[in-house]
């Protein structure tokens, strides 16, 4: 029987929402281990004069713990 952990992260790019959801993955895949999935929960913009300045993300992701 397999146990699975939820955590909730965020993470920001500069570039576009699928670039926040990469970094985000992979940095949490660095001390998270056995990552089965994410549900993005939020998309945000941080703006400045008028223009995009930060694309980011609030994630749920999904590992199994190791029995």
């Amino acid at each position: 029987m397999a146990v699975a952990k939820v955590t909730e992260i965020t993470a920001g790019s500069k570039k576009s929402f699928q670039d926040a959801i990469d970094k985000g993955i992979a940095r949490a895949s660095k001390t998270l281990k056995n990552i089965t999935g994410a549900w993005v929960q939020q998309e945000s913009v941080v703006c400045k004069n008028g223009k995009i300045t930060e694309y980011r993300v609030n994630m749920k992701v999904t590992f199994v713990l190791k029995g």
